[in-house]
């Protein structure tokens, strides 16, 4: 917490407001529930920090160990009110506050209400320097993660044939994605046939059809709070479309390609254009329809994102997928996705399975 203290400081803010999510987990290691009653962090730049809880969350918050931080626990019943009570605890006079991105608007505007001289601005760009960059510890959490995702693509072959609907195939990954090791699933997308070519499908009732590509983008969070995510295209029961097969060869040494360019010190624009130039050069252009990764830690989606316009430079301790992707839509598509880490030398790959397309037997 002092790391963030110090950051706010530099941004001139006075205090830290963070409501239950990643940040707060990030600051406390508490994993508060998001209630329409207040939990909130109250984190001054001087002065002492406090946890703002309903009275029935303190026995959570005593639990996990939010004591042990230096933090005062201050409880507040329904019949109190609770933004009235984080006024109270500010330190002085206070001029800018700076509350957590994801905190909900009802909460933002009845702070807003009760310190209506004080200026609002987000927390995310100041605690996004502490985050950024994973701490070794950190790093071995998401190995950790990775591997754990990586079993359950190993086993896709028990659930994955002719027959079967998209949706029964999600539910035994979602069943392995808690076997392997992690405390919640995250995410389950198996796109068959044609909605292979969909990045974002998820599943349906579709049923699985001899031949059809299929892409399973899966992900979860583990006990310790870091997330997997990981894609591979497969292909079941038969040979895979000829164009396909040749799309599918520029799709791999553009991810490729990708994987390798990283290194501290180049750009995270620099990373989608490697992968986007060879697909755009191959006449693929048009089918890669999003953005080549994004950060991964705490969230699934969080900073760095690799994507056109952001020049930000690689630093070691970022970590993000390398995700390029062929999508031909009404017919099939194809994505490669693995979660990397910036190391001082250059870069290393925590997913460690197969990229090549899989023809799995049916």
């Amino acid at each position: 917490m002092s790391l963030a203290r110090g950051e706010a400081a530099a941004a001139g803010v006075d205090v830290l407001l963070v409501s239950p999510g990643s940040d707060l987990r990030y600051l406390t290691g508490y994993n508060a529930k998001a209630l329409e009653r207040l939990t909130c962090l109250v984190l001054p730049v001087e002065g002492e920090p406090h946890l703002v809880v309903p009275e029935l969350e303190r026995p959570a918050a005593q639990a996990a160990g939010v004591g042990a931080l230096g933090l005062d626990i201050v409880s507040w019943r329904d019949s109190e009110d609770a933004y009235e009570l984080v006024a109270k605890l500010l330190p002085g006079r206070v001029r800018r506050i700076a509350v957590d991105d994801r905190m909900w608007a009802e909460k933002v505007l009845a702070f807003r209400a009760v310190l209506p001289d004080t200026e609002q601005t987000l927390a995310g760009r100041i605690l996004r320097k502490l985050r950024i960059r994973k701490s070794a510890a950190e790093v071995e959490a998401l190995r950790q993660a990775a591997a754990a995702i990586d079993r359950v693509h190993a086993r896709i072959a028990e659930w994955l044939r002719p027959g079967r609907t998209e949706r029964e195939v999600g539910h035994d990954i979602a069943d392995a994605i808690l076997a392997e090791g992690h405390a919640h699933v995250d995410f389950v997308i198996v796109g068959s046939g044609p909605n292979s070519a969909s990045p974002h499908h998820e599943v349906s009732d579709r049923v699985i059809e001899r031949g059809d590509p299929v892409v399973v983008d899966i992900g979860g969070t583990t006990v310790a709070g870091y997330c997997s995510d990981e894609t591979r295209t497969y292909v079941v029961g038969g040979e895979p479309p000829e164009e396909m097969r040749r799309y599918y060869e520029v799709l791999q040494r553009a991810q490729e390609a990708a994987r390798n360019h990283v290194r501290p010190g180049v750009s995270a624009e620099s990373v989608d254009r490697v992968a986007r130039s060879i697909i755009a050069d191959a006449g693929y252009g048009e089918a890669f329809i999003h953005r080549t990764g994004h950060g991964i830690g705490m969230e699934s989606h969080e900073d760095p994102y690799i994507v056109a316009g952001n020049d930000e430079p690689l630093e070691p301790g970022m970590a993000f997928s390398v995700e390029p992707g062929i999508y031909l839509e009404g017919e099939h598509g194809a994505r490669i996705e693995d979660i990397v880490v910036v190391t001082d030398q250059g870069v290393e790959s925590l997913n460690q399975r197969p990229r090549e397309l899989v023809v799995l037997d049916g």
